[in-house]
């Protein structure tokens, strides 16, 4: 049985005002630059519901951008992250989305990798008290909390391949936590994303990535700081 985060309680450690409209919206960046892997070249910034109408104000541009720096929700940077961003060669655009949104405040990333030129687009939630919920990556509808240490696998949609990813994970002996996965079409393009209890080894990444159908291993791993810095102070 999981019990609830702490952050579900008090909410991070965050520079403010809001834990749903700069500490998730921080979040959701950062998921979204885990994910692409790399710092982005180019950024688009969409917003939608609350988020479209209180942007500026609450400094949930600012959180994203701080996000895809790789900023946490507390560094004192976040502030500055716009003109941060710039110096670093990055482009971002905001722009106010219109249509369905899964929650009032939902916010759109279109991202290019600046060394690889990778393609990223995510859809993310911030859903209060600093929680978010990414809902959509390149077209794949998942889940994934940021809660806990995440392994996202993309493969192809062949007999026998969650058998093989549970495999590894059992030989490894990595509990599942939490388990979603969609695909493109049968037989297509798939994304598997687990949600773990402890964060992925080397040795864990290097067995998924050998599986022959698997085409890219990703980890997104928002609480590795945390964990960093409480083993820092448990040796002082």
């Amino acid at each position: 049985m999981r019990f609830k985060d702490v952050f579900s309680i008090i909410g991070p450690a965050m520079v403010g005002p809001s834990s749903s409209h700069t500490a998730g919206a921080a979040r959701i960046g950062r998921a979204a630059r885990q994910v692409l892997g790399e710092v982005p070249r180019e950024a688009e910034v969409i917003f939608f519901g609350s988020f479209a109408a209180t942007y500026q104000g609450h400094g949930t541009d600012r959180a994203i951008v701080g996000g895809l720096l790789d900023f946490a929700t507390d560094d004192p940077r976040l502030p500055d992250s716009i003109e941060l961003a710039a110096e670093a060669g990055m482009e971002v655009s905001f722009r106010q989305g219109a249509g369905l949104f899964p929650h009032p405040n939902t916010v759109k990333l279109r991202l290019v990798g600046r060394d690889t030129g990778t393609e990223l687009t995510l859809t993310g939630i911030s859903i209060g008290g600093g929680n978010i919920e990414i809902v959509d990556i390149d077209g794949f509808g998942v889940k994934l909390t940021g809660m806990y240490p995440t392994v996202l696998i993309n493969h192809m949609d062949y007999l026998g391949v969650l058998a093989s990813v549970t495999d590894v994970m059992r030989q490894g002996q990595f509990n599942i936590g939490h388990m979603s996965l969609d695909r493109k079409n049968r037989s297509g393009a798939a994304l598997t994303v687990l949600e773990l209890d402890e964060p992925a080894t080397a040795e864990l990444l290097q067995g998924l990535r050998a599986l022959p159908a698997v085409k890219s291993v990703k980890v997104v791993d928002l609480n590795e700081d945390t964990r960093a810095q409480k083993g820092k102070e448990s040796t002082t």
